[in-house]
């Protein structure tokens, strides 16, 4: 496991939030304006994959009344993975100290923004939203999706080690050390898994990872993107991942000498 480097400990810190969208026209608005209202010098930037809802729109009509809202537009859905690549890279060409992933649909609630920043000013090189940290903590979630979420969460922290009660989450801040370290353009997860892939490379590398209590809410309007493929993947890939660190112990074993 590699040892973390020397990093910024400073409290006044640039933060952009890097969005996904596509087809969250109901929603984007809403989220930005409160993100917006926390009044903490927070940046936003909407990767949008050519929402045929008109999603872009919104955001671009928003840029004119509020400084520091950005749009990243695709030509066409290529996966969340890519999009949290892309949003990433350019938040931090642009400079910024923290970069956080953060839903459209509302269900990650803005509020909890500033506790995130707060673990990373204290000291945490990432700081996970965490739905089970204390407890269960979803609303409007039927017993049968909160059972599955946290089966999945029990079976990424069995397969990889990573010692996080919601290793499933999406709502993480990370110090850009961290995802300068973990090489972007090298991530190949494209879905949800994606996430568990940044948390568990940024662990693997010794970063300190950190669970904050957020209180998760069940989407306010538009549909799940939950899809087969992306099912499949988040069945494979933590299993892909331990692999390769086995692989990796096993290469960089030194040979015994004769």
């Amino acid at each position: 496991m590699c040892v973390r480097p020397v990093r910024n400990t400073a409290k006044h810190m640039t933060a952009t939030i890097v969005t996904p969208t596509y087809n969250e026209r109901e929603n984007i608005a809403a989220l930005i304006t409160a993100i917006m209202e926390l009044d903490r010098g927070l940046r936003v930037l909407v990767v949008d994959d050519n929402s045929p809802d008109g999603t872009a729109d919104v955001v671009r009509e928003l840029a004119t009344r509020h400084a520091g809202i950005g749009l990243l537009e695709r030509p066409g859905k290529l996966g969340l993975g890519t999009a949290y690549v892309q949003g990433f890279t350019r938040a931090l060409a642009e400079g910024a100290d923290v970069v956080i992933s953060m839903d459209a649909d509302l269900s990650h609630d803005p509020k909890y923004l500033p506790d995130l920043l707060n673990a990373i000013s204290e000291g945490a090189d990432v700081a996970v939203g965490s739905r089970y940290v204390r407890g269960v903590s979803c609303v409007n979630w039927p017993f049968r999706r909160i059972a599955l979420s946290k089966a999945a969460s029990r079976y990424v922290r069995t397969i990889t080690g990573m010692p996080l009660k919601d290793a499933t989450a999406g709502f993480i801040a990370y110090r850009r050390e961290v995802l300068e370290a973990i090489d972007l353009p090298s991530v190949r997860s494209n879905g949800y898994c994606f996430l568990v892939e940044m948390k568990y490379r940024a662990w693997r590398r010794g970063f300190r990872v950190v669970e904050v209590p957020i209180v998760f809410v069940e989407r306010r309007a538009g549909g799940s993107k939950l899809g087969k493929r992306v099912i499949f993947e988040a069945a494979w890939k933590p299993w892909a991942l331990r692999l390769q660190t086995l692989t990796e112990r096993t290469v960089s074993k030194p040979k015994p000498s004769r």
